[in-house]
C-alpha cells in the first residue's frame, strides 16, 4: 500500500459523477487522485505536472483526447488508459495509434478499471524501476538491436523510439523467436489481464513496432503474421 500511496493518477473526464466514481474506488486502492474536467486544462496539467498514470477519456470539451494523447506522448512515457463510450474499432485504434496503452469501453466496472491500472502501474514499475542491470541484456538479430537496461532499440545503430508497451511486446516477441503467439497470448503476457474484446490492442502496437523496424511493412522481415494464428518474431 505504501508504494501505491507515492502514486498519483490523473483522470481527464468532463462526466463529474463518472470521474467521482473512478476517484473513489483508486483512492480506496491507495492512489492519490487529481481529475480534470476538460481537455485544456488535463493537457496542461498533465505536461506540467508528475503523474504516474493518465485515465483520458476521449470525447472532451477543448482538446479531445486524441490530441492530449498525441501531445502528452511527445513529452512523456507514462501510462496511458483512454476511456470512451464508443465501441466502434476504429476509435480504439486511433486512440492506441496515438500512444494510449490500453482502451476501455464505457461503461465498464470500477473494479476493472482499477485492475487495469495496477497491471500498467506495476508493469511500468517493473520495467523503468530500480531493477539491478542484467548480464547478456542485450538482444541482436540481423541488424536489430534491443537494450533491454537502457529500454533502447536500434536498426542498423539507429536508435528508434519505443513506448514502453511497444518495447515491452518487441522485446517479449524476440525473446521467443521461431513461436507463435495468438493474441489473447500476447495481450495477458504485456498487460498483465485476460482479453475482454481488446485484441485491437495487439493489433495496433504491431502496427506501429513494424512502421519503426520493418523495411517494408507489407513484407515484415521481424515480426511475421502468422493468419488465423498469431504473430512471430522470425530468426
Amino acid at each position: 500500500m505504501e508504494e501505491a500511496k507515492r502514486q498519483t493518477i490523473l483522470i481527464i473526464e468532463d462526466e463529474e459523477a463518472i470521474a467521482e466514481l473512478e476517484r473513489d474506488y483508486l483512492e480506496q486502492a491507495g492512489y492519490r487522485v487529481e481529475i480534470a474536467e476538460n481537455g485544456n486544462t488535463g493537457l496542461q496539467r498533465a505536461l506540467s505536472e508528475e503523474f504516474s498514470l493518465i485515465i483520458l477519456d476521449l470525447m472532451l470539451p477543448g482538446t479531445d483526447g486524441f490530441e492530449v494523447c498525441r501531445r502528452v506522448r511527445e513529452k512523456k512515457n507514462l501510462p496511458i488508459l483512454m476511456v470512451s463510450a464508443k465501441k466502434e474499432d476504429l476509435d480504439k485504434i486511433r486512440g492506441l495509434g496515438f500512444g494510449a496503452d490500453d482502451y476501455i469501453t464505457k461503461p465498464f466496472s470500477p473494479s476493472e478499471l482499477t485492475a487495469r491500472v495496477k497491471a500498467h502501474l506495476a508493469r511500468y514499475e517493473r520495467l523503468t524501476g530500480g531493477a539491478q542491470p542484467r548480464h547478456n541484456a542485450i538482444i541482436e538479430i540481423r541488424g536489430l538491436r534491443i537494450d533491454k537496461d537502457a529500454h533502447r532499440v536500434y536498426l542498423n545503430d539507429e536508435e528508434k523510439s519505443m513506448t514502453n508497451k511497444e518495447f515491452e511486446l518487441l522485446t517479449f516477441l524476440a525473446e521467443h523467436p521461431n513461436r507463435v503467439f495468438t493474441k489473447d497470448e500476447l495481450f495477458r503476457a504485456i498487460w498483465d489481464m485476460e482479453v475482454v474484446g481488446e485484441v485491437a490492442t495487439v493489433t495496433v502496437h504491431i502496427k506501429k513496432i513494424r512502421e519503426k523496424i520493418e523495411v517494408s511493412t507489407a513484407n515484415p522481415q521481424y515480426i511475421e503474421t502468422i493468419w488465423g494464428v498469431g504473430y512471430r518474431f522470425k530468426v
